[in-house]
């Protein structure tokens, strides 16, 4: 139950940073990626927070042996940059510069009632089960 309820506490607090940096608000996005154009630099400090607070944290975190609410640390295995990788990260890319939602902020736009997170979310969705119906299909044909 209490590893429920810090999940739930860091999802608060996450959420609750994306709104204070406005990073549910596709206008303030579109503008940081917007280089050419009404570039709005603003979203480069929570960039910098996010970074700094990350590496900070992870150099004292990661020498326990084991996380405070966990059995074990999550961290990633694979080091590899492959095809996979890289078409989604473009993929990724492509659809937050066009609509300026990455799926947390729009999950958050969306727990707000924020319209174009709304229509966002279910694209969202649709993209993620296309993925897994054909990640399936090609396992399923070898």
């Amino acid at each position: 139950m209490i590893r429920l309820l810090v999940a739930l506490l860091s999802g608060a607090m996450f959420g609750v940073g994306l709104a204070v940096s406005q990073m549910t608000d596709p206008t303030v996005v579109l503008g940081f990626l917007d280089m050419f154009g009404q570039f709005n630099p603003a979203l480069a400090f929570v960039l910098g927070g996010a970074v700094g607070t990350t590496t900070t944290a992870f150099h004292f975190i990661l020498r326990r042996s084991k996380p405070v609410f966990a059995d074990q640390f999550q961290t990633p295995t694979a080091c590899t940059v492959d095809r996979p990788l890289l078409l989604g990260a473009a993929i990724f890319g492509v659809g937050w510069g066009l609509a300026g939602y990455c799926p947390g902020p729009a999950l958050v736009g969306a727990a707000g009632g924020v319209g174009t997170a709304m229509m966002f979310l279910p694209a969202m969705v649709a993209g993620g089960l296309l993925h897994r119906i054909g990640r399936n299909a090609l396992a399923n044909r070898h």
